[in-house]
């Protein structure tokens, strides 16, 4: 159990030092040491990473870190998501959800990896935190997409949010920090009435693990001060690339592959539309690649 608690301390701490992060180790950590059923799991972590994360960001708005504007917007927008997916995890097989978050978990640590080589150096915008325009449809667009990956599989998203708040909607990066963990909050919040129902939840163990996680995500907002954003990243990354190379290991099996097919099987239509949508995604996401390189090869110097 010590090291069920020392994961504890550093999910509360990975949130307070990057906005983001909690959720991909809690989950995990609440099946594989803390014994919990996975629906189950996924409940206790949009609670207690929900929690953690608005008390983190109270911290960030006394020192004008959140920008609310942009936090607002993108949370209303990940809230609908959210409890949608959410509503959607309650006909997904638990084997099949552990296998989305493993993905998930292996997208977001090639992203820590490989993020500065793929933003192409572009900068931090200057000046005040909070930028003066809104840039409201890659903000909604974003808050959607992130919101429904956070009721489906538990996944706060911090690490999808922060460079979203940066570079789409010019946030600095400090105040993107802070704004994503308001974000979180609305989000896991959302996530839950979404999930109501699917698995039974335990006031007091919230109470427990989140006693843990919020004193340890206050340390890490001290911490943020005084360590590299580097260090953490990589490190968090190898981490993160690991531990869903484990659970792919241990959950990608003929069973589940046969499911997988029964479940596409049953629901053809539900499934048309989820790779018609994962299609436009993808067109989205190169859309934004060619502007980014419009934008440097506009840039002078």
């Amino acid at each position: 159990m010590t090291v069920f608690y020392l994961g504890l301390v550093g999910v509360g701490l990975l949130l307070g030092l990057l906005g983001g992060g909690g959720s991909l180790l809690l989950v995990p950590l609440l099946i594989y040491l803390g014994g919990f059923p996975v629906k189950s799991a996924i409940a206790l972590s949009l609670s207690v990473v929900g929690a953690t994360s608005l008390i983190a960001a109270v911290r960030h708005t006394r020192q004008g870190n959140v920008c609310w504007k942009n936090g607002l917007a993108f949370g209303l927008s990940g809230m609908a998501g959210a409890y949608g997916g959410g509503r959607l995890a309650g006909f997904v097989p638990e084997n099949l959800l552990m296998i989305l978050f493993a993905l998930m978990m292996l997208v977001t640590a090639l992203s820590m990896l490989l993020g500065q080589r793929l933003r192409g150096g572009i900068e931090t915008p200057p000046g005040a935190p909070c930028p003066a325009r809104l840039h409201l449809s890659a903000v909604l667009f974003d808050g959607l997409l992130v919101g429904v990956v956070t009721g489906l599989v538990g996944v706060g998203g911090g690490f999808v949010i922060v460079p979203a708040l940066n570079l789409l909607g010019g946030l600095a990066m400090r105040a993107a920090i802070g704004t994503s963990l308001l974000v979180i909050g609305m989000n896991s919040l959302a996530a839950l009435i979404g999930y109501s129902g699917h698995a039974p939840l335990d006031g007091q163990t919230v109470a427990l693990l989140s006693a843990i996680t919020i004193p340890a995500s206050l340390l890490g907002h001290h911490l943020s001060r005084l360590l590299p954003s580097h260090w953490l990243r990589h490190g968090f990354g190898v981490s993160a690339l690991l531990l869903a190379g484990f659970l792919l290991q241990r959950e990608v099996s003929w069973a589940s592959i046969e499911e997988v097919k029964h479940l596409v099987s049953l629901h053809q239509e539900f499934f048309r539309g989820i790779l018609t949508a994962v299609a436009l995604i993808l067109l989205y996401w190169i859309r934004g690649l060619i502007h980014q390189k419009e934008l440097r090869q506009d840039r002078p110097g």
